[in-house]
Formats: C-alpha cells, sequence, structure tokens
C-alpha cells in the first residue's frame, strides 16, 4: 500500500474517531452511561473477534500464542481493560455536560500527559514536551476556566479521562509489550464490557426499549470506532511514519468539533476556539520526532 493510501486510511480512522463522541453524546440521551459503554465495548470485541482472520492476513501471522504467551496476554488484556473502562466511563459522564468539540479536544490531552507520567516510571521526557504541557494548559485555561475561577464539572471528568486513559498507554507499554495488539484489544474490550455490567444492571436498570432507542449509537460506537476504527489504524500505520501516523489521528479532536458543530449544532465561543487550537499545537508538538542521540 502506498503512503498516500496508508495516510488516507489514517484520516478516515481520525473522522470515525471524532465523529463517536457525537455517537456518545446522543447515546447518553437514551441510555445511561454504564450501559453505553458496556454495550459498546462488548459489540466491539464481537467485531474484532470476526475482523481477527482478516487483520492476521493483512499482518501476516500464521501462528498462535502458545499457553504461556496465553496466560500473559489474559492478563495484560484484564488489565488494560480495567484502565479502559475507567477512562472512558469518566468520558462518557463527562459529556453528560460539555460540548462534544471540547470533550474532544481535553481527551487528546491524554497525548502531552503519556510522557509526563513516564517520569514516574523513570523515562527521560524531553524538552518540547515540558514546552507542550505549557502551551496544553493555557489551552485548558481558555477551554474549561470561567471567571472566578470555576471549571464545569464535565471538563474535570473530561480532564480525568484524558490522565487515565494516558495511564492506559503507558500499561499496554509496560505489560502489553509482546502481546498481540488485535486479541490484547479483544480482551480489553470483553474485560471493559465486563466491568460495566454489574452497574449498568443495578444502577441504570436499562429497558429493552431504551437501548434499540439508541442503537444507532451505540453500533456506531462498537461496529465503527472499535472495530472498523482499529482495523483502518492498523493497516494505515503499515505504510506511513509512526510520527506522522500520531499527527494524523490527532486530528480525531478537530473532527470531534467538527461533528458537534455540523450534526449537534454545537458552536464553540472564540474563548473556547482559542483554547482547542492551543490544545492541538501541544498534541502536534509532542509528536514531533525529537533529536537523535
Amino acid at each position: 500500500m502506498s503512503r498516500l493510501c496508508s495516510n488516507i486510511c489514517l484520516l478516515i480512522t481520525a473522522m470515525i474517531w471524532g465523529a463517536a463522541f457525537v455517537a456518545q453524546s446522543k447515546g447518553n440521551e437514551y441510555i445511561g452511561p454504564w450501559t453505553f459503554t458496556c454495550l459498546r465495548f462488548m459489540i466491539g470485541g464481537v467485531t474484532l473477534c470476526a475482523l481477527m482472520p482478516f487483520l492476521d492476513r493483512v499482518r501476516g501471522i500464521r501462528t498462535r500464542p502458545d499457553s504461556s504467551q496465553k496466560n500473559h496476554l489474559l492478563k495484560a488484556g484484564i488489565l488494560c481493560g480495567l484502565f479502559l473502562a475507567s477512562a472512558s466511563m469518566f468520558q462518557q459522564t463527562g459529556i453528560l455536560y460539555t460540548t462534544v468539540g471540547k470533550a474532544g479536544f481535553l481527551t487528546a490531552l491524554y497525548v502531552v500527559l503519556v510522557p509526563l507520567l513516564g517520569l514516574l516510571l523513570g523515562q527521560k521526557t524531553q524538552g518540547k514536551v515540558w514546552a507542550a504541557a505549557l502551551i496544553a494548559m493555557a489551552g485548558f485555561w481558555f477551554l474549561s476556566v470561567k471567571e472566578g475561577f470555576q471549571i464545569a464539572s464535565g471538563d474535570i471528568l473530561l480532564v480525568i479521562c484524558s490522565i487515565l486513559f494516558a495511564g492506559h498507554i503507558l500499561v499496554i507499554d509496560r505489560v502489553g509489550a509482546g502481546c498481540d495488539g488485535v486479541r490484547l484489544s479483544c480482551i480489553q474490550f470483553f474485560t471493559a464490557s465486563a466491568l460495566c455490567l454489574i452497574p449498568m444492571l443495578v444502577i441504570e436498570q436499562p429497558q429493552l426499549s431504551a437501548i434499540l432507542d439508541a442503537a444507532v449509537p451505540v453500533l456506531y460506537a462498537g461496529v465503527l470506532s472499535s472495530g472498523a476504527g482499529y482495523t483502518l489504524q492498523i493497516i494505515g500505520q503499515k505504510g506511513t511514519d509512526p510520527a506522522v501516523a500520531g499527527m494524523i489521528l490527532s486530528l480525531e479532536s478537530v473532527f470531534s468539533a467538527l461533528a458537534g458543530f455540523i450534526i449537534l449544532h454545537q458552536v464553540l465561543s472564540v474563548r473556547e476556539l482559542l483554547g482547542c487550537a492551543l490544545v492541538f499545537s501541544a498534541v502536534i508538538l509532542a509528536q514531533l520526532p525529537g533529536r537523535k542521540e
């Protein structure tokens, strides 16, 4: 596949993921966050399982994990699923109280937070990351801090979500190293779904009619965002530079704002748009290749 085709696949992925914020917002109109998160990851896991033979052919995988690898894969998938469920619940609940555009940009803060949290694990952090962190803080100020230093509850939840997503990436890097990415994702999807199942039944007690009303948003988040999006990401990243791939995928935040404006008619203020621009600049800066030693 040519580099152009790979980049187009990644761009479509970013569009799918950006529009998923709209699906999550619409889903909240019919069912609660626990129900939406449980169903989307259950569907996402089933979708990836169905796509697994195709993805194995694309990646040239012909062997299956042995028993030792399977045990490690299972443990890693469950731990990753714990972080994924926690981050997704904060995100889904936060979207209840803010616009999808702000949700997309606040979630994107995880790109800057990953290397900063890596300091706790003894990883080195480049100067550009500290600069990106300062720019991101300024962006957050314009996005979320109102007069009287008040911050909306939804924005706080989304910042916690971005911290947890950063932790999720670090966990994948630490315990998921050497694991098959598709199978790891399947396990983490099913784990996240299982963790949300009991709260869904006890706290929200969803009705079948409400779930059917939310079918389109849930299916979009499960099939397209999780299944198709992950597939396109794998295909796209095989044919392009990792730094370029990261920058293209970070457009997810921009597409979330566009989708919120076009579909939900949510308009960001000039101050919020400035905050979005600063956060996006920080995300791009954090992904730029560093100097070679």
